[in-house]
């Protein structure tokens, strides 16, 4: 009875097994992938389409996947590995000087040699690990760079909140990652200043008119979004070599330091300083695609609508997937939007 059981068992699986291998849907070769437009006449012809119409795309065969390159910036089939271009780079940020009076309070710095503010691990009393910064070897770092001030000349005199812009363009030539730093100081004997920082942004303007946010306040762990493609900036670490006057970061919204609020407080003087970086300047986020299809059936047609008139070399990229090997081919279809 017990090998009768068996038996219908092992004849059972085997039905269900061959019924599975009959239902997987093998591809077809990337040689019958084809794209075709609904105003284009051939394959490769261009297709035109006027401006607010969506093009069509139509395909034969029917690969593992499909990834659409629209050939807008940002989705050009030719930058999907670029993480690097020249173009012009900018630090932006607005600032206000919300009290004090004191002069020359506010220096922005940049240094390609700085090591960062440096860290020391120890156990605490019930031997868990406990991260803090190291002092000494942190002030050391800062006196053993070299610091370039790069301060715009148009800083806030109130609390009227002033928008500056300083170019790094000559700093990303030179192709070494920076660091930017906030520099604060505050002189004993007077009300010392206040400072508030925000919209902050680090870019790379390309001469093609696309534009990549670099840096930001965002945290280190909270993605700034360019053209779909996520990229991170460092984050801001803020320091206090000899004071209990210290930048409050508050990621994504400010950078903001008080110094004493009045006379009789301001009983020594005053540094502190906010980092970042190090930050490649001619930084870029991979082009991006979309994908048209997965291992699910092949839709009839793709439908994409261009919201600016021009050129565009509309690519797809076909994949098929095996066990050993990944092979792909590429059809660029030219779309004009007039």
């Amino acid at each position: 009875m017990r090998l009768l059981k068996n038996t219908s068992f092992l004849i059972l699986a085997g039905i269900l097994l061959y019924a599975c291998k009959q239902q997987v849907v093998q591809p077809d070769t990337l040689a019958d992938f084809g794209v075709t437009a609904d105003s284009s006449k051939a394959p490769g012809d261009t297709a035109y389409y006027t401006l607010g119409s969506k093009a069509t795309f139509n395909f034969t065969g029917n690969p593992f996947t499909i990834t659409f390159f629209s050939g807008e910036p940002g989705h050009q089939y030719i930058y999907r590995s670029r993480t690097t271009a020249q173009g012009t780079s900018k630090l932006v940020f607005t600032n206000a000087l919300n009290a004090g009076a004191q002069t020359g309070s506010l220096r922005v710095m940049l240094s390609t040699d700085f090591k960062g503010v440096a860290l020391s691990t120890s156990k605490n009393v019930i031997g868990n690990p406990v991260t803090a910064t190291d002092t000494a070897t942190t002030i050391a770092n800062i006196a053993a760079a070299t610091w370039t001030d790069i301060t715009p000349t148009n800083l806030a005199t109130s609390a009227t909140a002033v928008t500056s812009t300083i170019d790094l363009t000559s700093y990303a030539s030179a192709g070494k990652p920076v660091f930017i730093a906030f520099k604060y100081t505050a002189q004993q004997g007077s009300i010392q200043n206040k400072w508030t920082i925000t919209n902050v942004s680090v870019s790379n303007a390309l001469p093609d008119g696309t534009q990549y946010t670099i840096a930001n306040l965002n945290a280190s762990a909270t993605p700034i979004v360019n053209y779909g493609t996520n990229t991170y900036s460092p984050g801001w670490v803020s320091y206090t070599p000899a004071n209990s006057y210290n930048w409050v970061v508050t990621a994504g919204t400010s950078l903001v330091i008080t110094g004493a609020s009045t006379a009789s407080a301001a009983t020594a003087n005053a540094e502190a300083w906010a980092f970042m970086g190090s930050i490649d300047l001619s930084k870029v986020s991979p082009d991006a695609g979309v994908a048209v299809k997965g291992i699910s059936a092949l839709p009839a047609a793709y439908q994409y609508l261009y919201t600016a008139k021009g050129s565009y070399a509309a690519t797809f990229l076909a994949t098929n997937n095996s066990q050993y090997t990944t092979d792909s081919v590429i059809k660029v279809m030219p779309v004009v939007i007039r």
